[in-house]
């Protein structure tokens, strides 16, 4: 009979890698939505931003949210004249928000000349 002298680690690599891959793609989904906003539905809706970006949320109750954080204007305002042109925005704005408030984050982001923005809708 012969005799094992040194274990097999392959199986053992092939397996992790596997669950590196699983959790990796089931992490971007869980990432996404951190304030609950019924965002509007569209017929044509492109893919999310890949890599980083900051987002801007306006709830239900017309609350706005910079990273997760309720901010008035003045605060948004602050953040954003902090943003480079380059940086890449998500705008996520609850469908039952007055258009007036939408266009006023609009105007924000236009005043720092920020353009890179994706506005987050729903596939119908």
């Amino acid at each position: 009979m012969k005799r094992f002298e040194q274990i097999n680690v392959i199986p053992f690599i092939d397996i992790m890698l596997v669950l590196l891959a699983i959790v990796l793609t089931t992490a971007t989904f869980i990432a996404q939505g951190i304030v609950d906003i019924h965002v509007p539905d569209a017929e044509n809706n492109g893919p999310m931003l890949q890599g980083e970006y900051r987002e801007i949320a306006i709830d239900g109750r017309n609350r706005l949210y910079f990273d997760g954080t309720i901010v008035d204007r003045e605060e948004l305002a602050t953040h954003l004249r902090q943003l480079t042109d380059t940086t890449s925005l998500v705008l996520r704005v609850d469908k039952s928000v007055p258009f007036e408030r939408f266009i006023m984050v609009i105007d924000l982001l236009k005043e720092n000349r920020l353009e890179r923005l994706s506005i987050v809708t729903r596939r119908k």
